[in-house]
């Protein structure tokens, strides 16, 4: 499987981004998965439902099923969380894996990058970013730069840089 990351700072334009990505590489017939990373508390599962019941009980995993799709909820009790080879290691075959988050593990990544948050670009500070995707013009950044909004162009340099 080829990984490929998308990382920026808070409110830099990142799920969005992602988002598009997903839907451009899928309509060229390639399949495509995704991770989240998140390093604040997120909860996929509902309160009163019985799948929370049974992680509230205190089950170490809970497997969801319905005739639309599954999904598989694993409590850490306290331990560590996995790196992400440990969490690659639980996704089914797919030509791309596409991470958002994760600035500091080694796969290569496009920076989303807004203006407005008013924070230095992490390319040039992290050799993974080989691009950034930014709503205003960066002269001072030596790794390509593409428009924010420019999901094709952004696909492309993508799928070239994996070899798809």
């Amino acid at each position: 499987m080829k990984l490929y990351g998308i990382t920026g700072w808070k409110n830099s334009g990142k799920t969005g981004l992602v988002e598009r990505i997903v839907t451009e590489i899928c309509s060229r017939g390639h399949s495509v998965s995704t991770i989240k990373h998140a390093h604040h508390d997120a909860d996929v599962d509902q309160p009163g439902r019985d799948s929370h019941r049974h992680r509230q009980a205190g089950a170490r995993e809970v497997l969801l099923a319905t005739p639309h799709r599954w999904a598989l909820m694993h409590e850490l009790r306290g331990a560590a969380e996995p790196p992400l080879p440990d969490l690659l290691a639980q996704m089914s075959p797919v030509d791309l894996i596409l991470i958002e988050g994760c600035k500091t593990e080694p796969h290569p990544k496009i920076e989303a990058f807004r203006q407005a948050n008013g924070r230095v670009p992490l390319a040039g500070q992290n050799a993974t970013i080989r691009a950034v995707a930014s709503d205003c013009a960066m002269p001072d950044v030596a790794v390509p730069i593409f428009d924010l909004n420019d999901t094709t162009a952004i696909a492309d340099f993508i799928l070239r840089e994996v070899g798809l």
